[in-house]
């Protein structure tokens, strides 16, 4: 017999898993996939968390946001028009120390941008407040340039995170990254967290033990032949509304690591990421969107400003430049 289910997230976040079976971005991945790493795949079965493995005494949580403010077009002498983008980032760090049982943010940093193929036009004050000109290489189309963002942002969190960890904790700490690494993987004792499933990376076969997960076990770890590459796994976090995907996230760590290293961050993942998962009725999100990085997201929306006085700022500094 169908069964169905209710997916928990908002429908204005989209949906937990977005793989399917189609064609266009939704489909099966087609990158190369080596699931013989930790086991043979023939052998893959959900696994639990190592008696061993211990939460580490000192959680780092980092993420960015980011927001468009205005849309901008330039008019060069030689009569060609450019599109640009005025954009406002943020990033910030969130340790927790869960011997004590408290969370404070130590880290936090407000950046603004404007992205463009203009070759003439340099940073804009609108206000007291400064974009700093970002050149973007080709023609600069309109629609690619909210992607151009995410280059400045990430520098952003890779800095805030080696500063954050300086001096600290002799090791005995880990640190979350929400998203995939990217070109964040020369952290140290870094995760990344990837809590919406756009791609379907396993094969069917193997696809049932993810479904199978219950909560706080993983998948075995198994390597990723994508552009950034890197060892992945699968894990359930608890407070799953009972759907094959609910609850499910991709954890990750970096390609330089030996596979019994990766082996041992995919057990303390599965030792400390469930004592972060969000509930239904605080989070639209539940139970992916992690408790500290919920708290750190609305934090650091609230550093952006008013979004309305920004694009005012901008529509006056603007007009003078004319």
């Amino acid at each position: 017999m169908t069964r169905m289910f209710v997916d928990a997230w908002d429908p204005a976040y989209g949906a937990s898993f977005e793989g399917g079976d189609g064609e266009g971005p939704a489909s099966p991945s087609s990158a190369q996939v080596d699931t013989d790493v930790e086991v043979p795949a023939a052998e893959w079965a959900p696994i639990d968390v190592p008696p061993a493995a211990r939460p580490p005494r000192v959680v780092f949580l980092v993420d960015g946001v980011r927001r468009n403010d205005a849309q901008i077009w330039t008019a060069e002498e030689d009569g060609t028009s450019y599109a640009g983008l005025a954009a406002s980032f943020a990033a910030g760090v969130v340790r927790c120390d869960l011997g004590r049982g408290v969370a404070e943010l130590v880290s936090a940093k407000v950046g603004r941008g404007l992205f463009t193929a203009s070759p003439s036009i340099t940073d804009v004050q609108a206000g007291t407040v400064r974009y700093e000109i970002h050149r973007i290489n080709g023609t600069g189309e309109a629609s690619k340039l909210p992607a151009a963002v995410q280059g400045p942002l990430t520098a952003l969190e890779i800095e805030i995170s080696s500063a954050a960890r300086d001096g600290g904790t002799d090791g005995a700490d880990l640190l979350i990254v929400d998203g995939p690494l990217r070109n964040r993987r020369q952290l140290p004792r870094t995760i990344g967290y990837v809590k919406t499933q756009q791609k379907q990376y396993l094969p069917a076969a193997l696809t049932t033990v993810v479904t199978a997960l219950r909560p706080s076990q993983r998948t075995p770890v198994f390597h990723l032949g994508t552009v950034w590459g890197g060892w992945s796994w699968y894990l359930r976090l608890p407070g799953a509304t009972g759907a094959p995907w609910s609850g499910i996230v991709r954890v990750e760590c970096s390609p330089d690591l030996t596979v019994d290293q990766a082996i041992e961050l995919a057990g303390l993942s599965s030792a400390t990421l469930p004592k972060f998962a969000s509930s239904s009725y605080k989070d639209p999100r539940a139970p992916q969107n992690l408790v500290p990085i919920a708290g750190l997201e609305r934090r650091l929306r609230g550093m952006l400003g008013d979004s309305r006085v920004l694009h005012r700022a901008l529509a006056l500094a603007t007009a003078r430049s004319r």
